[in-house]
């Protein structure tokens, strides 16, 4: 009776231990870090649409847009948890919308990246790793991937000049993994 208590013990053991293996593996996704997600977008544009021409009459051009993108503001990421580098840029586009850029990014990859505006400063070192959910910002999306161009539009009912940082957020562990200073341009 004792052996088989004891084999029911160490089955026991061993289920429970697997189960927890394999929670903190969902949890913590360390295959990530070898993964990378190259994205590679244009930068929006907000031009109007050339017109098809009626039959037989002569062929329209598009009108020009009154102004292409202008950056506004931009910015380097400096590392935090991660070695992080590329350009943040804030773009007006020529319908007057915004849209966040970033050119360039290398970061890791990792569980649960976000991109977020911040009222936060940009700190050097582990003192900037956590401040960014510390006041306010906003989350502007999950970031698309970890190295290349990516775009993110700006809701219109937020006045980005509020938040002068920018953070790849890792909301899972809540830690930053490199932010940018924004300056107007």
């Amino acid at each position: 009776m004792g052996r088989v208590t004891r084999k029911r013990r160490w089955t026991a053991v061993v289920v429970a231990g697997a189960a927890v293996a394999v929670a903190g593996l969902l949890w913590f996704k360390p295959w990530a870090l070898w993964v990378d997600e190259t994205v590679n977008e244009a930068l929006p544009s907000a031009e109007a649409t050339p017109r098809a021409p009626r039959t037989g009459a002569p062929s329209v051009p598009a009108a020009p847009s009154p102004a292409g993108p202008v950056t506004v503001a931009q910015g380097r990421f400096i590392s935090h948890e991660h070695a992080t580098t590329g350009v943040v840029k804030v773009v007006r586009l020529a319908d007057g919308s915004h849209t966040l850029r970033i050119e360039g990014l290398d970061t890791s990859n990792g569980p649960d990246l976000r991109v977020w505006l911040s009222d936060a400063p940009v700190k050097e070192g582990t003192a900037g790793w956590g401040v960014f959910d510390d006041g306010e910002y906003v989350d502007l999306a999950g970031l698309k991937g970890n190295k290349g161009d990516q775009n993110y539009p700006l809701p219109a009912d937020v006045d980005w000049s509020a938040y002068p940082s920018v953070s790849i957020w890792c909301d899972r562990f809540d830690v930053s993994f490199g932010a940018a200073a924004l300056a107007r341009a």
